[in-house]
């Protein structure tokens, strides 16, 4: 395979993965919306300004970072580190409703790139999984199967991070807090944003995993036990 060809599939396999259609869960997650709105603590106003928000101070410092993380140890074969990587991941994640969104989404993930996409990173990430080792997080499969598919870090992070736009604001659409032009309008505004919290992402270490998000946590944490909710988180 050619260079140019190699370029163009691991763009194909990024296309993919970060579909909306592709069958992870995430179409089941609000990302801390539904409990936002739930608290009358966001508006169609607001939506964009709360997507920023959650990008620079939760989703980049924790999943993100997480992501170039598994991304980096799977190329490099170190299974340990990967291991650790989603453990300290799934530590960040504060509540219950939390924890269960990230494995449950990874795991699916993870299920399905072992057949579509195929490797040995994938399948020694499915063993570490399967002994417990590791707990599964969404980010962290998806940074696994990214670089079982060679797909540049730089270009895995952009393309999770727009998935995670695009699930957010269609959230917002199914919650009555944007229309369908309004969200185009976010998602293209919300580029820069990605752009800065992908570089940031690429420079972390371990030791620095984590968001900074109380406010969504508690926010999360009401939404838990709402009588009525219409996504998982």
């Amino acid at each position: 395979m050619s260079a140019a060809d190699a370029d163009l599939d691991a763009l194909l396999v990024c296309l993919q993965l970060t579909d909306s259609a592709f069958p992870s869960g995430f179409y089941t997650l609000s990302h801390g919306l539904e409990g936002y709105a739930q608290a009358k603590a966001v508006t169609p106003d607001t939506v964009p300004e709360l997507l920023t928000d959650l990008l620079r101070h939760g989703v980049g410092p924790s999943d993100a970072t997480a992501l170039a993380l598994a991304h980096r140890a799977a190329t490099a074969g170190d299974w340990e580190q990967l291991a650790e990587t989603d453990r300290r991941l799934h530590a960040t994640k504060l509540n219950r409703e939390l924890r269960l969104a990230a494995t449950r989404t990874g795991r699916q993930l993870l299920d399905i790139a072992r057949e579509s996409v195929g490797g040995e990173a994938l399948e020694r990430y499915a063993e570490l999984v399967a002994d417990k080792r590791a707990p599964g997080c969404q980010a962290v499969a998806a940074g696994v199967a990214y670089a079982a598919a060679g797909v540049p870090v730089e270009q895995a992070l952009t393309g999770d991070l727009f998935a995670f736009c695009t699930s957010f604001t269609g959230a917002a659409l199914r919650l009555r807090l944007t229309d369908h032009r309004r969200a185009q309008v976010v998602l293209r505004a919300v580029a820069p944003v990605i752009r800065e919290v992908v570089a940031a992402a690429l420079e972390r270490e371990a030791a620095d995993l984590g968001g900074c998000v109380p406010v969504a946590d508690a926010m999360s944490g009401r939404h838990e036990r709402a009588e009525a909710r219409l996504f998982a988180s």
